[in-house]
């Protein structure tokens, strides 16, 4: 695959226009639903929070990969629904991605429901273990926490 040039790109729900948040549902909704065929509720609500960030990678067109941070109740930092287009896997994107989430969350707690298969890509990015394997939707998931403290050194990332 040829070299891209992306942007990171980071808003609340208010700053998003109806086109992004469109394409960034589609991405979510195309690998989540249709391809790993897991009919559940994709518009939990949580999107329109106003804890909650929205960051993705663009080439100028449509997103590359998606994810969102949502800010639990406890004042943990929960980022899920991490996502990248099948045209764009095994180019990095997601590890940037997720580089430049873990910016935005600083020092504060972290946790994740890993899909079990990428347990050690979520390793490399500080996070460990913290409870047993479940399955969801079909799927087994792990779920994760990085506790509080600098994220891991990983080059800095423009958001």
């Amino acid at each position: 695959m040829p070299q891209q040039t992306t942007e990171v790109l980071s808003a609340p729900f208010a700053d998003l226009d109806a086109r992004t948040f469109h394409d960034l549902l589609k991405l979510r909704i195309d690998v989540f639903v249709v391809e790993q065929h897991c009919p559940y509720p994709e518009l939990d609500g949580r999107d329109v929070e106003p804890g909650t960030r929205h960051l993705w990678l663009t080439d100028g067109g449509a997103p590359l990969a998606y994810l969102r941070i949502l800010a639990d109740p406890d004042g943990v930092a929960r980022i899920g629904r991490v996502v990248v287009a099948p045209a764009a896997r095994g180019g990095g994107q997601a590890g940037r991605l997720m580089t430049a989430a873990l910016d935005l969350v600083g020092d504060r707690p972290c946790v994740l429901e890993a899909q079990s298969h990428l347990v050690g890509f979520y390793t490399r990015h500080g996070f460990a273990v913290s409870g047993p394997e479940y399955v969801e939707d079909g799927i087994p998931h792990t779920p994760m926490r990085r506790t509080a403290g600098p994220a891991p050194t990983t080059p800095t990332i423009d958001v």
